[in-house]
């Protein structure tokens, strides 16, 4: 397996069980994982992963503020990749 398919896996995985464990955390009013840090996850390249997660926990789906920089990385990153792709930047 190449090196991006293990990145891959695992940084979806690591985003999986971050929404997961925050779900928990919330549910019993403890202390939380911070957005900024569930978003780094995202924009690392977790985004199948985190997405997942908020629609199987249930989690993070009514926050607007959340979902709209969620959406808004995934733009970004269509984009980039439409730019590297097609317009061979880098």
């Amino acid at each position: 397996m190449s090196f991006i398919l293990i990145y891959f896996l695992i940084i979806n995985s690591i985003g999986f069980i971050l929404i997961g464990y925050d779900k928990k955390m919330a549910v019993a009013n403890q202390y939380r994982i911070s957005e900024k840090t569930l978003l780094l996850i995202v924009f690392l390249g977790g985004i199948i992963g985190s997405g997942l997660a908020m629609l199987f926990f249930r989690h993070k789906t009514s926050k607007m503020s959340y979902l709209w920089k969620f959406f808004g990385i995934i733009v970004f990153q269509v984009l980039f990749f439409i730019l590297i792709l097609n317009y061979k930047v880098f």
